[in-house]
Formats: C-alpha cells, sequence, structure tokens
C-alpha cells in the first residue's frame, strides 16, 4: 500500500528554495526601502516648511534658533493648528533647523541615504545661489551631508 504525501527530503528542498528567493528578494528591496525614506524625508520638510512660513505669517520671524526639538515646540505652541512635527524614519538620524540672526531665513535639512537622489542635484544649485550672495527670503535646503548644511547655515 502506498501511503499519500511528501517525503521529509522534498519538503527540506522546497523550504530551502523558498528561503534563498525570499533572500535575493529582501536584498533587491534595499534600494528601494531607502528611496522610500528619502521621500519621506522630502515630504516631512516639505510639512515642515509649510508649519515656518504660517509661523512667520503670524509672528513677523521664524523660530529662534536650535535643533530639531526645540523647532517642535515652538511649532506646535504657536496655536498654529500643528500638533506634530515629523520625525527622520531612522531612529539614528535627525531633521535639522537653521535660522538666520535677523530670523527672516532659514534652512532645513536632511541626510539622504541614495546619493543619486535628484532632490540632492537640485539643492548643488540652491547652495550655490545661496553662495554668490543672493537675497533669498526663504530657501528648502536637502542635504546628505550635515558639513554642506553647515556651510549653507553659516552664510545665512
Amino acid at each position: 500500500m502506498k501511503q499519500k504525501g511528501f517525503t521529509l527530503i522534498e519538503m527540506l528542498v522546497v523550504v530551502a528554495i523558498i528561503g534563498i528567493l525570499s533572500s535575493v528578494i529582501l536584498v533587491g528591496l534595499t534600494g528601494t526601502r531607502k528611496q522610500g525614506r528619502d521621500t519621506r524625508r522630502i515630504a516631512d520638510l516639505r510639512q515642515v516648511q509649510t508649519g515656518l512660513e504660517l509661523y512667520f505669517n503670524k509672528n513677523g520671524a521664524f523660530p529662534d534658533p536650535g535643533n530639531w526639538t526645540s523647532l517642535s515646540t515652538a511649532l506646535t505652541g504657536a496655536g498654529l493648528g500643528i500638533n506634530t512635527i515629523p520625525k527622520d524614519p531612522l531612529s539614528t538620524q535627525t531633521y535639522y533647523y537653521g535660522v538666520s540672526a535677523a530670523r527672516d531665513e532659514y534652512v532645513l535639512g536632511a541626510r539622504l541615504e541614495d546619493a543619486n537622489n535628484s532632490a540632492l542635484t537640485q539643492d548643488i544649485a540652491l547652495i550655490r545661489f545661496i553662495a554668490s550672495g543672493c537675497n533669498i527670503v526663504r530657501c528648502l535646503i536637502f542635504s546628505f551631508l550635515f558639513s554642506v548644511w553647515q556651510s549653507v547655515a553659516s552664510l545665512t
């Protein structure tokens, strides 16, 4: 009498094949996950940009300089209807905020994981524009290098 079913060896082969295929797919998705986090960073900074514009319209100046936490406190406590300020998708990174001494110009920054992100190409042009001495009232910088952000912040 013959029994129906799979042998142990057949089951092990199937599990091994599924394991190999899933590892290949997960490795292939790493770049996609980085792009997704970068897209979220850009969207987050645009959202904060809107909040900063509302703050400026209400107070005539941007919030005092400081870190991301102090910016969050200033925007959520200003009575603008802003309840939370987004944080970087990775807990090991943070967004950056800088403001000019007159508090009429600001810089927002984020470290992007994808070095080929199109936002970086646009930002290089904006950094050159700021460095050339043009008067920009408000600007939005996306940078993957903190040193680039610091050099731009020192120009404001």
